[in-house]
């Protein structure tokens, strides 16, 4: 049988992929590594077929490794009767709680069949929420920005885990950059914020991220406008 990692996209239930919700109606058990996801999964799915798992709230390395081995477990047993799920907001190869289900799998379970379902990634989502184009030929950098980190270099980078916008802010202004700032974008739970003032999302929030571009930055963009004298003369 097989093991679906199914991505739930951002946050909304409506923004869940055709072949998401139909893994999540057909396999026999429905696995969630939190409860923001598990809300997003019961709109499609009855409490019945939810299967739970036990993460610590903890940064034992030990610790975490017994968590992650007895998910496997759980899920590998599972997977021995039935086709099962583990789903995970975002997609399931981005930033994911995924990656340690799947590579406990591959460790001690090597025979169970893996297969990952899309989702709808933050790295897309907060171009249209923070109304950023992103055209072509541009060079994007992803990068965790948590505890007021702030790393610097590439033009335009997409920012994780901002956990201490005011610091991020200050050392990102410093080194020349315009930062705007998404607080659960495309979420049902909790307050969505665009902002570019890092005061209003000072807050500690996991779910946080920012987009920095260089102040000044050249584009080079395509456009439809044309002078009076071309539009004449087509």
């Amino acid at each position: 049988m097989t093991v679906y990692g199914v991505g739930l996209g951002p946050g909304q239930a409506d923004l869940i992929t055709v072949r998401g919700k139909r893994v999540l109606e057909t396999v026999d058990t429905v696995y969630s590594p939190g409860r923001l996801s598990r809300s997003v999964v019961r709109e499609y799915v009855p409490e019945s077929k939810l299967g739970d798992l036990d993460f610590p709230m903890t940064r034992d390395p030990d610790k975490l490794r017994a968590a992650w081995r007895e998910a496997g477990r759980a899920v590998a047993d599972g997977a021995a009767e039935d086709d099962v799920a583990f789903v995970t907001l975002g997609d399931p190869n981005v930033y994911s709680t995924f990656g340690h289900l799947r590579r406990t799998l591959d460790t001690f379970h090597p025979a169970v069949d893996v297969e990952v379902v899309p989702g709808v990634s933050a790295v897309t989502a907060f171009a249209t929420a923070l109304g950023v184009e992103i055209e072509a030929g541009t060079g994007l950098s992803l990068r965790e920005a948590a505890d007021g980190a702030a790393p610097t270099g590439p033009e335009r980078m997409i920012l994780f885990k901002v956990t201490d916008a005011v610091a991020t802010d200050e050392k990102l202004t410093a080194a020349g950059y315009d930062v705007r700032y998404g607080r659960r974008l495309f979420m049902e739970q909790g307050e969505t914020v665009v902002t570019s003032d890092p005061t209003e999302v000072a807050e500690r929030d996991y779910y946080t991220l920012a987009y920095a571009e260089k102040h000044g930055l050249d584009r080079d963009l395509a456009t439809a406008d044309f002078d009076a004298e071309t539009e004449r003369s087509a």
